[in-house]
């Protein structure tokens, strides 16, 4: 049974690996500007009720799932290279996101929640732990992370402490071996995290408790 369970505990990590990937090759919720504009512009021609404003909101991804259910494409609401291919005829360009819409929604989705209380297990605004808290945050940005700490740092990128930006994920070895905290980068050293003792809050890399458990940093974006 234990090797099945390692195999099986691999496979999801594998594929939650390439969720993270496809989701940040794609154009998606929260994201803005012209090339936006033109996806929406191309769904309005085709007849979805879309507005070209070069947001990518709830409308957009409603149409492009519908646009994708037309063509046999699997209906995410992203706009990754097959779905940009069938709705404009040509190949998708590289997306560079940086310090993207992407990560300023994520901080700003992760502010929202400050002061909900910590519950061991807890994935809801109802309550969260550490984990549940990062991949509800993701996922209202259109990334959608492991349940668990550990995997959500095996499943990620590698990256310095020197390279840290705002949305990224700074992981702590605390009451297990390995990584068994986390929480969302902010800036100037600080992030934000479901506490045990104090909730949704934000915290300092700096302090002694949280620099003698640091165990680096992972970039899902």
């Amino acid at each position: 049974m234990g090797y099945f369970l390692r195999i099986f505990t691999l496979s999801m990590m594998l594929f939650s690996m390439s969720t993270v990937a496809s989701a940040a090759n794609s154009f998606q919720q929260g994201d803005q500007g012209n090339e936006v504009a033109e996806i929406q512009g191309q769904l309005i021609d085709l007849g979805y009720d879309v507005i070209a404003d070069g947001e990518y909101g709830p409308a957009t991804v409603d149409a492009i799932r519908q646009f994708q259910e037309s063509q046999g494409i699997n209906p995410d609401g992203l706009v990754g290279p097959a779905t940009y291919e069938a709705l404009l005829g040509r190949d998708m360009p590289d997306i560079s996101r940086g310090s993207s819409v992407i990560a300023r929604r994520i901080v700003q989705t992760s502010m929202q929640y400050m002061g909900v209380p910590y519950v061991f297990g807890g994935t809801t605004p109802s309550g969260f732990d550490c984990s549940g808290y990062v991949r509800y945050v993701f996922a209202q940005a259109g990334i959608y992370l492991p349940r668990m700490a550990d995997e959500q740092y095996y499943s990620t990128t590698p990256i310095s402490t020197t390279e840290l930006r705002a949305g990224d994920l700074v992981f702590f070895s605390t009451y297990t071996y390995g990584p068994s905290h986390v929480g969302i980068y902010l800036e100037d050293g600080q992030f934000i995290h479901a506490s045990s003792s104090r909730g949704v809050s934000i915290a300092s890399l700096g302090s002694s408790y949280w620099t003698s458990t640091y165990i680096g940093a992972r970039r899902a974006l």
